[in-house]
């Protein structure tokens, strides 16, 4: 049976990875993932873009295992804050902090500022990586949106900036 790995440790995006994924199970492909592999290490995220993050990503899980990979990158671009916290999105405040605090500090950041000062993008991006022949092909989405001048009541754990968004 052919497998295909979804190289990602945030059970948020695992969720969402696997509701896209769900034509090439009914084609008979077996979805693996890191934690079904034991897989705990991680590559260092260095790349100046997300294309160039989920890159990274999917060939070292890919090259590790063998297993066509699909990885991604992604987050929150804020235009006046230059467009911050961007690829470092999840690590703005340092790799330990919570969802709630990087909620606290983005409004922080924008307490001050006009609506039309508050425009966001919300990107993502998705590798695939053939470890065989070395493919790799890259489905890259943003949306326009606006930071809201408070948090919802009901956020998405992984997902901090969805809760401002």
């Amino acid at each position: 049976m052919k497998q295909i790995l979804l190289a990602t440790t945030n059970k948020a995006k695992l969720e969402e990875l696997m509701l896209g994924v769900k034509p090439l199970i009914n084609l008979g492909i077996k979805i693996v993932t890191l934690k079904d592999l034991k897989i705990s290490q991680e590559p260092e995220e260095t790349g100046a873009t997300f294309e160039e993050n989920s890159k990274l990503k999917a060939q070292f899980y890919g090259n590790l295992t063998g297993l066509p990979t699909i990885a991604d990158d992604g987050g929150l671009l804020i235009p006046y804050l230059n467009n911050e916290p961007g690829v470092k999105s999840s690590r703005w405040l340092g790799r330990e902090a919570t969802d709630q605090e990087l909620i606290d500090y983005t409004l922080l950041r924008l307490q001050k500022t006009k609506n039309t000062d508050r425009i966001a993008y919300l990107q993502t991006c998705l590798c695939f990586f053939s470890p065989k022949d070395e493919q790799l092909i890259f489905e890259t989405e943003k949306i326009k949106g606006q930071i809201a001048q408070k948090s919802s009541d009901r956020p998405t754990h992984g997902y901090p900036y969805r809760a401002l968004f």
